[in-house]
């Protein structure tokens, strides 16, 4: 099993994109096995923001992939409005 970090929209689309050509898709296979449009794939490989959060899992899962996060063990910081991070504050609450 190999660990990748992704941070981006650009990392995430140079993972799909070298899973893609590592089991031999071309974008247009991905395409039809996702439901979306070869345009799509193609922009989501190039970093696209914004993209739909569905279809890149089920990108994913075609792929053969999973998504997992990892807490870096960093403490919340408010931002500078004073206002916590709502994911942060909400997984700091889970863990009370």
């Amino acid at each position: 099993m190999t660990s990748v970090i992704v941070r981006t929209p650009k990392d995430i689309g140079a993972l799909i994109k070298s899973r893609r050509k590592t089991i031999g898709l071309g974008q247009a296979e991905l395409a039809t096995r996702v439901g979306a449009s070869r345009l799509w794939v193609s922009e989501i490989e190039n970093g696209k923001p914004g993209a739909s959060l569905g279809l890149v899992l089920r990108t994913l899962s075609v792929l053969g992939l999973e998504l997992w996060t990892e807490d870096e063990g960093k403490s919340v910081q408010a931002d500078n409005d004073g206002v916590t991070n709502p994911v942060a504050a909400e997984m700091q609450r889970r863990q009370s």
